[in-house]
């Protein structure tokens, strides 16, 4: 699993993170939820080493703090939110970049990273555009190729940012049920930062609610997605609700007029 034990980020002094700690299981999907600025992305970059934090990150006795970025590579793969992906590769040499921190000093791929590549082309459903370049893609398609990339880095922890930003209805739904399929077929540990509270609550095993870099609320979508708390956490009154055919909450902003 992936521990979290009192994790903190300050930028220029400001503390944006504050003593976070919790685990995601194996086989699980933790969503992160809360306003804009509430630290879901910090602690998704923190987790990942891109920016310097206080604390532990743990996975099997292993804090990463003590690992090179080549070792931290082989726990966890993560999939950013809405980068610009090289436009001169092809779908095909970007999602083998997955295999990066396994190629020997040549840095040749062998016929097994070919096959992970092709394998994690087939679960995104992108194996017949494996041959065009990235630059021609939708934003749908590239999204997928990012989580092709992730996968084909075959690690037990998977870390996404805002993995539905700037997708229609049809790519989020497709993208998230992958997700949730890949976490409890494959045993993999899934943290999601995610803004849109219904898809969390549809998708998520658990949810961590996440208001001014405190953590407010860790437990099942029922347990954290009140009417009471999440009218605090985002300073608008809701109702939740039984969602009417799906077995989950359905969160309601009240109007304010």
């Amino acid at each position: 699993m992936l521990k979290i034990q009192n994790l903190s980020v300050s930028y220029h002094d400001h503390r944006v993170l504050h003593d976070v700690s919790f685990d995601v299981k194996n086989g699980e999907v933790l969503v992160l939820i809360g306003p804009n600025g509430a630290g879901k992305s910090t602690i998704i970059r923190a987790a990942s080493g891109v920016i310097p934090s206080t604390g532990h990150i743990r996975t099997n006795g292993d804090d990463f703090a003590s690992l090179s970025p080549l070792q931290r590579a082989h726990y966890l793969a993560v999939v950013p939110q809405a980068i610009s992906l090289p436009p001169a590769f092809t779908v095909w040499e970007t999602v083998l970049m997955g295999r990066t921190p396994y190629l020997g000093f040549l840095g040749h791929a062998s016929s097994f990273d070919d096959e992970l590549a092709r394998q994690a082309l087939s679960t995104v459903n992108a194996l017949a555009f494996s041959a065009r370049p990235v630059g021609e893609l939708s934003g749908g398609e590239a999204q997928r190729i990012l989580l092709a990339r992730a996968l084909c880095q075959s690690t037990p922890i998977l870390l996404l940012d805002e993995p539905t930003a700037h997708l229609d209805l049809q790519y989020q739904v497709s993208l998230l049920e992958l997700i949730r399929e890949l976490a409890h077929t494959e045993n993999l540990a899934v943290l999601v930062a995610m803004h849109d509270l219904n898809l969390a609550a549809r998708y998520a095993d658990r949810v961590a609610l996440l208001v001014g870099g405190h953590l407010k609320a860790i437990g099942t979508p029922r347990e954290v997605l009140t009417t009471e708390s999440i009218s605090h956490a985002y300073c608008l009154p809701v109702q939740v609700v039984e969602h009417p055919f799906m077995d989950a909450p359905l969160v309601l902003p009240k109007s304010t007029r």
